[in-house]
């Protein structure tokens, strides 16, 4: 009998325990999983970047000694190496290591051949890692004579370089996101920035000139937003506009993903081949997908722009100059592709710390609306925009200098400790955090009503033994 109530309070004992640690994980994924929009779609943000040490063992080893890294499927980290001495580093830094044939200068090497050759509308090039090779894209615009002296072309840069055609065509792709419009056409809104005095909104270069002025609605006759002050395109995809009404403005910085909900924008940050990444715009809504590449050369028919990121994200016309994100930080603003979402394609952005350092501006901190309420912008003198930034020559802004008055992007990358912290908004799952708390409530109390039952039955049987031996 007594060895049966023993086992029935272990029973008992490991059940609660069991309900706590259950509870807990319910919380902990509430709070810190992001839910996934109807539709099937993923959560916003669920694949981080390799870790500092990967990164400063990359730049230690050098470009002859490494090829890349990117995200495995696994989430790990995995860095693509010249020879097995640099693979054990690798290893012994947490990593894992794939030995390729080509270097990161070999790949670099072929780069500079393709941009050195006669400019052909229609193309583009990525560096892809993992297959260690670089791939040259033409899309059907491109005639079969244009073809065959990029190939040709191809051949000399290395053997490692492949040519591939692909459907649709490479367009800049006007119209988008949350829109703004410019009597003559629409783009969209990326994300709220600032320099400390002023405040703005970052967006595509191709939508505009210095000077365009973008409004609410597409009559152009209200709704007045404000002014484009500094821009970059060819070369680079970015423009910087001026809010000129005050009203316009309310303080906040958070990416609409539909059905009323949006993610604020905490900071902005480089990403990494492999990382799932999202974009949100007023075709085709939410998307996700990964980068394939970084520094990307595109050859629009408007002029070259290089350094782009390289996605799967599908979008269509009407979702250009959108934001492109990962965990609440900015990654960048959309250029082109081609394809749709329909049948998939390719989407390149404009990398945001990029433009930002050209620009002299940092991200608004999205969070900080909603602590302290709506925050008109400044009344100080508008600043005089960067001259690195401002015209929109071919390769403008790429030497990262500002102009006088521009405060220096102090909050261009993540907020310090590696990862930043997300605000609660749109991440807690009420659905799972109730729940989660009732059955660690409900397991506490189990636990305090246990402890109390043992420790009365162990007061009383030590009574009995005390009368057992003094009372005989």
């Amino acid at each position: 009998m007594r060895h049966g109530r023993r086992t029935l309070r272990r029973v008992i004992r490991l059940a609660a325990v069991g309900g706590l640690l259950c509870g807990g994980l319910m919380v902990s994924h509430a709070v810190a999983g992001e839910t996934a929009p109807d539709g099937g779609r993923p959560a916003v943000g669920t694949s981080a970047p390799p870790t500092d040490a990967t990164a400063d063992l990359i730049a230690r080893l050098g470009t002859t000694r490494t090829a890349g890294s990117w995200i495995g499927a696994d989430g790990r980290p995995v860095v693509a190496v010249t020879d097995d001495a640099a693979a054990a580093e690798v290893r012994r830094a947490g990593a894992r290591a794939e030995v390729k044939r080509h270097s990161m200068r070999d790949l670099r090497s072929a780069t500079r051949s393709l941009e050195s050759a006669p400019r052909v509308p229609g193309t583009a090039w990525v560096m892809d890692y993992a297959s260690n090779q670089v791939t040259v894209y033409a899309d059907r615009t491109v005639s079969s004579g244009d073809w065959s002296r990029m190939t040709q072309v191809a051949r000399q840069a290395g053997d490692f370089v492949r040519m591939r055609r692909t459907g649709g065509a490479f367009t800049t792709r006007i119209n988008g996101a949350v829109p703004i419009f410019n009597g003559t056409g629409r783009c969209s809104v990326g994300f709220n920035v600032t320099d400390g005095r002023d405040n703005f909104l970052l967006t595509a270069g191709h939508c505009g000139p210095v000077g365009t002025p973008w409004f609410r609605d597409t009559g152009g006759g209200s709704g007045r937003l404000g002014t484009t002050v500094a821009r970059s395109f060819p070369g680079d995809d970015f423009s910087l506009v001026r809010y000129d009404d005050r009203g316009a403005f309310d303080g906040s910085n958070a990416v609409d993903i539909g059905q009323g909900r949006s993610v604020p924008v905490v900071g902005a940050a480089d990403p990494v081949v492999g990382q799932e990444v999202f974009r949100s715009g007023s075709t085709t809504g939410l998307r996700s997908g990964r980068v394939t590449a970084l520094n990307a050369t595109v050859n629009y028919r408007e002029g070259t722009v290089t350094g782009l990121i390289a996605t799967t994200v599908c979008a269509e016309p009407g979702d250009s100059g959108g934001p492109l994100l990962a965990q609440g930080l900015a990654l960048g603003v959309t250029s082109g592709g081609n394809g749709d979402c329909a049948e998939g394609g390719m989407t390149f952005f404009q990398p945001m710390t990029k433009a930002l350092t050209a620009l002299g501006v940092r991200v608004i901190d999205g969070r900080l609306a909603a602590d302290r309420g709506t925050v008109a912008a400044p009344s100080a003198p508008p600043a005089t925009p960067s001259p690195a930034a401002a015209g929109g020559g071919a390769g403008t802004g790429a030497d990262g200098g500002t102009g006088a008055g521009f405060v220096p992007p102090a909050q261009a990358v993540a907020p310090p400790g590696g990862v930043a912290r997300r605000a609660v908004t749109g991440i807690v799952d009420t659905a799972e955090l109730v729940p989660g708390l009732g059955v660690i409530a409900v397991s506490l109390l189990v636990l305090l009503a246990l402890r109390r039952l043992l420790t009365e039955r162990a007061d009383r049987d030590h009574l009995r033994a005390h009368y057992s031996q003094h009372w005989g």
